[in-house]
């Protein structure tokens, strides 16, 4: 509870120097009261604007964060701080073209700065910019930023269908992190795209190894089941699918005769038959025919 000399002690220094104000109850953990002290327009000062952006952020009100940021860049177009902190603004808004933008004027100042360069390549590939995401991924040099480039790299050439090259750096990732699950999901997407069986089924082993319960690694031992005609095992992931992914369950239509993974009507009926016989048991009701 704050005791009334505080407040009036604090209602002072708002008047006389809000800035000053605002850091002494950021200090003190008040980021609210913090923020309200910096609620209303002053004379242009980009600390004031910076402070009121970064207590915005903190409370996660992004868009007024943004715009904070915005007013010193509008006044101050080389303030590199903003530029990062507006671009980052962006990204979580999912304002990509925006986003890249900002992280491109930093790096123009600070070239060294692996984690803008690494956001930037993320925005690159969300605008479908591949070959730009792949050269900037490549550009990073820092050991911490590592693992994130060599993942970009590797989702970058699979996007641009240089499967070959992908597999080498998830390979690549997966020896310095073992358990990276999307590079093993990823994977198996290209093995699926390319139909190569034994692929599917040692990225999908490799993922179950490490989490039993992933959708990918179930689909992908599955459609190795149904295309060795295994129905009953292929109905053993499948249910497993289908519980933790319920809509993979729809039936086909008849305007597409075929599902992801090339299921056709006849096998879905065949694992869905398959899939409730325990629950027949189980009820005691009979087996569908």
């Amino acid at each position: 509870m704050k005791q009334p000399g505080k407040v009036a002690s604090a209602a002072r220094r708002a008047v006389n120097d809000p800035l000053q104000a605002a850091l002494t109850w950021r200090a003190q953990g008040h980021v609210q009261e913090a923020l309200a002290v910096l609620s209303v327009p002053v004379e242009f000062s980009s600390d004031f604007y910076i402070l009121r952006g970064d207590l915005e952020l903190e409370l996660g009100r992004i868009r007024e964060a943004a715009e904070s940021y915005s007013t010193v860049i509008a006044e101050e177009p080389d303030h590199i701080y903003a530029q990062g902190q507006l671009g980052f603004c962006q990204q979580r808004l999912q304002q990509w073209a925006a986003a890249a933008q900002a992280f491109e004027a930093v790096l123009q100042f600070d070239p060294y700065r692996d984690e803008v360069r690494l956001s930037l390549a993320d925005c690159l590939l969300r605008l479908q910019r591949f070959g730009a995401a792949l050269e900037c991924f490549d550009k990073c040099w820092s050991e911490a930023s590592r693992r994130q480039a060599l993942f970009g790299k590797a989702a970058a050439l699979q996007c641009l269908r240089r499967f070959d090259e992908a597999e080498k750096h998830y390979e690549r990732l997966l020896a310095v992190d073992p358990y990276a699950e999307e590079a093993l999901a990823n994977m198996i997407a290209m093995a699926m795209e390319v139909f190569e069986l034994a692929r599917v089924q040692k990225y999908s082993q490799r993922l179950l190894d490490i989490n039993s319960r992933s959708v990918a690694a179930c689909k992908g031992m599955a459609l190795c089941a149904i295309e060795r005609r295994d129905y009953p095992t292929a109905a053993r992931y499948y249910q497993l699918v289908a519980e933790l992914e319920p809509g993979v369950t729809t039936r086909p239509t008849e305007a597409g005769d075929a599902v992801e993974y090339r299921i056709s009507r006849a096998v879905f009926n065949s694992l869905e038959e398959t899939r409730r016989k325990p629950k027949a048991r189980a009820t005691g009701e009979p087996f569908p025919r």
